[in-house]
């Protein structure tokens, strides 16, 4: 059998990238599309959910407890072949820090979906709270690479081991007073811009900063003061005249001058203000039925 000639050869090629082409054409979109990095595409399925039905840090509860089966594939992929105690290990520090962020989110998301409505009469707390769950943070467990964690272990053994603060404000906590929890997934690549705007966007969340002209105070997320020796050991560098402020005011002065406007830097330029932490709103941030 002889070889083709060229002109064979050429119509077999155009013939072939024909069929490639129209099969190509058919295939999902999600087949074309450029894989995202190992690290983040574990996180796709929890990114599709948090894009639907996250709004400014509120939540459809009611749409994800219609639709648990994307969120309990999610929590289960977090212990999955994909996620053992080998791969992890193997994980850039970020890779591994956006993991348990989501992994924290995600379960109180699956908390509250078990739980939704919420009408507890547990005193102390609001109705729709979070915390009428019995244990939610301290009892309820997660799985993911090989542990079995709940959302104190998490948030108080886990993450202290990365030493980045601002983690602490990416964590939802179902709760009004929680930083806003994000419309998309934490990912390895988008890490820092992610951790950045929870911190720019403190100044601007009156249940996370606030200066009480009035009274000549400020107000903070106690968020701050619960994990005030993470917050401590990375933020202290302040200007003048703050320097003999405690090291935990020095911290969040650290954290937020630069992101306050001019006429707020005057104020606080005297340096005769008292710095307070304000009460924890523990409302549920549900966003079904809110008009």
């Amino acid at each position: 059998m002889g070889f083709p000639s060229p002109a064979r050869r050429s119509r077999s090629r155009l013939t072939i990238a024909a069929a490639v082409l129209v099969i190509s054409m058919h295939l999902p979109a999600v087949a074309r599309q450029t894989p995202p990095t190992s690290g983040d595409a574990r996180h796709r399925v929890l990114d599709s959910l948090l894009d639907l039905y996250v709004r400014d840090g509120l939540v459809y509860y009611g749409a994800i407890r219609a639709e648990r089966a994307k969120l309990d594939q999610y929590l289960a992929s977090l212990d999955g072949p994909q996620s053992n105690v080998a791969a992890y290990q193997r994980w850039s520090r970020d890779e591994q820090l956006a993991f348990w962020i989501n992994a924290y989110n995600a379960f109180v998301l699956k908390i509250v979906a078990d739980h939704y409505p919420i009408q507890g009469t547990a005193p102390g707390y609001p109705r729709n709270s979070v915390r009428q769950v019995s244990g939610a943070f301290d009892r309820l467990t997660l799985r993911a690479v090989g542990r079995s964690v709940t959302l104190d272990a998490v948030e108080t053994v886990i993450l202290p081991e990365f030493r980045e603060p601002r983690a602490y404000l990416a964590l939802g906590r179902g709760a009004i007073g929680s930083g806003r929890l994000r419309s998309e997934a934490i990912s390895s690549g988008q890490l820092e811009r992610q951790l950045k705007e929870a911190v720019d966007e403190m100044p601007t969340n009156a249940r996370l900063f606030q200066i009480d002209r009035n009274a000549n105070r400020v107000l903070v997320t106690p968020i701050i003061g619960w994990r005030e020796a993470q917050f401590v050991a990375v933020y202290r560098d302040v200007p003048a005249p703050f320097q003999n402020r405690s090291p935990i005011e020095r911290a969040i002065l650290a954290l937020t001058l630069p992101r306050l406007v001019p006429d707020e830097l005057t104020l606080l330029q005297k340096n005769e203000f008292k710095v307070e932490y304000a009460e924890f709103d523990w409302s549920l941030n549900d966003l079904t039925g809110r008009k």
